[in-house]
């Protein structure tokens, strides 16, 4: 079975809700269509309070993002026909899962709290292996220790399945605790504001081993797991 990541962008005059409740609804057709698995994260009204994290250096800020596990991508085109008449555009990348915290999430429902999506380029500097051994190996320990994050997926991307797709090396979804939308204190999971810098500092060196700043994009979104993957 394999992941293909949708970003998705809203049509002209789109709500976000709006995106929300369609792509909602599309599901029991993707999963007739062929999906295996979905999973839905968007930039709705629900996660508004947190605006203020978006970040989008690397490509446009992608409105949604629909997760979507089929037996092989050489099937997506009926679901890609679907999702294109529910979006302005969208792109697909092949990726790989890792999923070093994992949460219970009822179906069909929003998990409580926040996902945050990143997307990420490798930087230059370092060869894919180097690169991965420092985020996964060294980082991620890191990344649960200092920080509330209660669900943790890391997505490497195998390639791109769209025409002019932006070149994202992995795409990063991390969930948090409502109170870490406007909170930096509940985000790092502290009371104290030196304790803050501390944790805030810590993070911050560990992620420029392998991130550069300049060329990653931060969207918070809520999350919906749409069908468990079987």
């Amino acid at each position: 079975m394999e992941k293909i990541l949708y970003p998705l962008w809203k049509r002209p005059g789109q709500e976000a809700d709006e995106l929300r409740e369609e792509l909602l609804a599309l599901a029991p057709s993707l999963m007739a269509a062929g999906a295996r698995g979905l999973r839905l994260a968007v930039a709705d009204s629900d996660v508004s309070a947190g605006e203020n994290l978006a970040q989008a250096k690397l490509c446009p800020a992608a409105d949604a993002m629909l997760s979507v596990w089929l037996n092989s991508n050489i099937y997506r085109q009926p679901l890609e026909d679907l999702i294109a008449q529910r979006c302005d555009h969208f792109h697909a990348y092949l990726v790989t899962e890792s999923a070093p915290l994992v949460h219970e999430q009822s179906v069909r429902q929003r998990m409580g709290g926040w996902t945050q999506v990143v997307f990420l380029a490798r930087p230059q500097k370092l060869a894919e292996r180097e690169w991965l051994d420092i985020w996964q190996g060294s980082h991620t320990p890191i990344a649960i220790d200092t920080q509330s994050t209660f669900a943790y997926r890391q997505n490497v991307v195998v390639r791109t399945l769209t025409d002019g797709a932006p070149v994202i090396h992995a795409i990063v979804e991390e969930s948090f605790p409502e109170a870490a939308l406007d909170s930096p204190h509940a985000f790092y999971n502290v009371d104290t504001d030196e304790e803050l810098q501390a944790q805030l500092g810590r993070m911050i060196e560990s992620c420029a081993r392998f991130i550069d700043f300049d060329c990653l994009n931060v969207q918070p979104m809520s999350d919906y797991l749409l069908s468990q993957a079987y």
